[in-house]
């Protein structure tokens, strides 16, 4: 896991994360980094992140669980008791899918590995103007993160968060993957299904939205009566 590489990229397995990892790779060698914390469906994003590491013959790739976050709770993608919203998105309100402060402790696993590499940024596909809510997509946050990093880490004045998809909306998002030839169908972003995405899951509907706004199919599984 030691040596060089000029990004780390943190990878869940989702749409925006499989774009922002095109990019990365586009720059130049990256690492590709991915968490899983207990969410509902960790088992299928860890096989997207491998498909999609495979596909961009990424070397340096790290995998790390971090469960304090299904034991914390407070979320409905690590609490099964918790109900994830299916009946449209709505930004008035943080929806319970939020994890907290999730991208806080991401973004810091991603540091600290960067510092191991001696890379000089982390990527992260986080998405402020069309995600469901969530306050730490903000670039705000990222902003404010990245004055930490630069204050505590050893590095910290080398160690850039790039956040190349934040201003964008998903329809922007999905268009950008098409013209870098992303491969979506190794990417999963629902909330709830394993074998079949859901489609009603706020996840599953930006999505889909996005896919029919650009005119092509989503190329991933839809349950039946759900649009694919």
């Amino acid at each position: 896991m030691k040596g060089r590489a000029r990004s780390v990229v943190l990878v869940s397995g989702g749409m925006d994360s499989l774009v922002t990892a095109a990019l990365a790779v586009r720059e130049g060698e990256a690492a590709f980094l991915h968490v899983s914390y207990g969410q509902r469906t960790e088992t299928r994003e860890r096989r997207a992140f491998r498909a999609i590491a495979d596909h961009y013959r990424i070397e340096k790739r790290l995998e790390v669980s971090f469960p304090a976050l299904k034991a914390i709770g407070g979320s409905a993608l690590t609490d099964p008791s918790i109900p994830i919203r299916t009946g449209g998105i709505d930004r008035a309100s943080v929806p319970a899918s939020y994890v907290p402060f999730r991208n806080g402790l991401l973004v810091s696993f991603a540091v600290s590995w960067a510092e191991v590499l001696h890379a000089a940024s982390v990527y992260i596909g986080a998405v402020e103007e069309d995600s469901s809510g969530y306050p730490d997509c903000r670039q705000a946050f990222f902003d404010a993160f990245g004055e930490a990093v630069r204050i505590g880490a050893a590095r910290g004045e080398s160690i850039r968060i790039v956040t190349p998809l934040i201003r964008k909306s998903k329809r922007e998002i999905v268009r950008l993957g098409l013209d870098l030839g992303a491969p979506f169908s190794l990417s999963w972003s629902c909330y709830v299904g394993e074998e079949t995405a859901c489609g009603v899951c706020d996840s599953c509907r930006l999505r889909l939205r996005a896919f029919r706004e650009n005119g092509v199919p989503d190329p991933i599984p839809y349950a039946p009566g759900t649009e694919g």
